[in-house]
């Protein structure tokens, strides 16, 4: 997630040097071309979902630590205590989806074998899982693929530890905002070339920019029968009415709804607002009624940022009680209520 959009460091030469870079760096093994796959259903909304993060945003130089885990953590134990928190995002939020980061640290280092607990706890747990590189921090905050050698050879790992495992997703790319669209849409494709196993629909093909459309990548027949993931939020306008925010939406998503899937959306939650109830004054308010509206309306699955992530406003959830045996507790009623009907379950409490 981005709370404020970076001015891209990359000129467009540089950019195009990157993109080619990418291509030719590409370490991974094309397997044989296996026959195409059926474009995802038309109904994406069996991916009811939470995002859980590390507190650092999944902007990293080092192995991702999400929130409530340690990497003095072995395997056993971090499967035991993801257990916990995957089993509360379905109690108290009745989620079946957990988006994770990745990044080569994570992948290519010794954490790599306590990390799969998480991944395997939730499949285990029954979830779909969708696993999502992010890019470092500093100068690497550019929208652009850290580095190509160590990119591929993270998605080789990743792939092939859960090829096999129908639930789980890959998202080549959180918010390449440092590519033009077309760019974009050449790496993603390169992508599905070199893993030509994995089912296109197990793979989700961000949207452009900072994710903030689809119609790109949907329009682009290279990339037919995957998934495409949407992010937005309402920090992107001071303010905009129900309507205007409705508007917003559906511009970003064009006639793509049916395979798109907003894994990254939210407001505040751990400041007091009310979401089930009218607040025309209200921007935030507007805007999560206005896109848990038309998620239902548009029958689009949906991925809330954060279910879980210390120190964020956003977060749905937060840890309490013994940090080795972590549980959830619901930070604001209303916004799981708003939630719960976008994913088609029941409705909010109206005045």
């Amino acid at each position: 997630m981005r709370r404020t959009p970076a001015d891209s460091r990359s000129t467009p030469r540089l950019r195009a040097a990157l993109v080619a870079l990418l291509i030719a760096a590409t370490s991974g093994t094309a397997v044989a071309a296996s026959p195409a796959h059926a474009a995802p259903g038309k109904d994406t909304t069996r991916f009811k979902g939470v995002n859980w993060a590390d507190p650092r945003d999944n902007f990293a130089d080092d192995p991702l630590v999400l929130s409530g885990l340690s990497t003095s953590d072995g395997y056993a134990r971090t499967y035991a205590k993801a257990s916990r928190v995957i089993s509360d995002f379905r109690a108290n939020l009745g989620a079946d989806t957990v988006r994770l980061p990745v990044n080569p640290y994570t992948v290519g280092g010794s954490y790599w074998k306590s990390y799969r607990g998480v991944i395997d706890a939730a499949s285990d747990k029954g979830f779909k899982v969708i696993l999502s590189y992010w890019e470092g921090t500093g100068p690497r905050k550019d929208g652009l693929i850290d580095d190509p050698a160590t990119y591929w050879p993270m998605w080789n790992t990743v792939v092939k530890a859960y090829r096999n495992d129908a639930r789980v997703h890959f998202e080549p790319m959180n918010e390449p905002h440092g590519y033009t669209d077309a760019e974009w849409a050449d790496i993603a494709a390169r992508w599905l070339d070199t893993y030509r196993k994995v089912p296109r629909d197990r793979v989700f093909v961000s949207g452009a920019g900072y994710n903030d459309h689809v119609t790109s990548v949907c329009a682009d027949p290279r990339l037919k029968g995957t998934y495409l993931s949407l992010h937005h939020y309402g920090f992107w306008k001071e303010y905009a009415t129900y309507d205007e925010w409705v508007a917003d939406l559906k511009v970003r998503i064009g006639d793509c709804a049916g395979r798109t899937v907003a894994d990254e959306f939210g407001s505040p939650m751990t400041t007091g607002l009310d979401y089930n109830r009218p607040a025309p004054g209200d921007n935030f308010v507007n805007y999560l009624q206005a896109v848990t509206d038309t998620f239902r309306e548009l029958g689009m699955g949906s991925v809330y940022w954060p279910g879980l992530r210390t120190g964020d406003t956003y977060s749905l959830q937060t840890l309490v009680g013994d940090p080795a045996r972590p549980s959830l507790v619901t930070t604001n009623r209303s916004g799981a209520d708003r939630l719960a009907w976008a994913w088609g379950r029941g409705g909010p409490v109206r005045p």
